[in-house]
């Protein structure tokens, strides 16, 4: 089952790039902060590149605004997921965050088998919406669909 509104987010360890490979753990991520965060099946996947990851760009002003972070995540290692986020100029503050052997994404109840695409096992496309460590909207998407884990979508949502 997946992580339901209500529920605290479990404890895993995600990596980003900064000065070389960092980790931070979903405790710090999450507590005190506001933060919506997405998930992607892949980085530079067709889907992820022409949309998902663009309209969060597009509108991370917006988030901001509302003093809400945002971080973007795939099972994919740090370093596809700096080069990806460079390649769609994401904002310094939105983190892209890797989720390498895709822990925090099963912890989650969001995995979801790609072997039939020679991926393995990837994150199903999502968005959720966390304040303080606690999940207030999870939006997950059915397979092959682009609606509701979208940045405009999620906006919609929160206001």
């Amino acid at each position: 089952m997946s992580i339901q509104p209500g529920e605290r987010i479990p404890e895993a360890i995600l990596q980003y790039i900064h000065d070389g490979v960092e980790k931070i753990d979903t405790t710090t991520l999450f507590e005190g902060n506001k933060l919506v965060l997405f998930a992607v099946p892949g980085a530079f996947t067709p889907t992820c590149s022409e949309r998902h990851l663009p309209g969060f760009v597009e509108h991370y002003d917006e988030f901001q605004n509302k003093g809400i972070g945002v971080a973007c995540m795939a099972v994919n290692d740090p370093f596809v997921m700096q080069a990806w986020g460079e390649s769609q100029h994401v904002p310094q503050g939105l983190r892209m965050l890797s989720d390498g052997n895709g822990e925090f994404t099963r912890l989650l109840g969001l995995e979801m088998d790609a072997s039939a695409f020679g991926m393995g096992s990837r994150s199903k496309r999502f968005a959720l919406y966390a304040e303080d460590g606690i999940v207030k909207q999870v939006f997950v998407e059915a397979p092959g669909e682009f609606r509701v884990s979208s940045a405009e979508h999620v906006l919609s949502q929160l206001q």
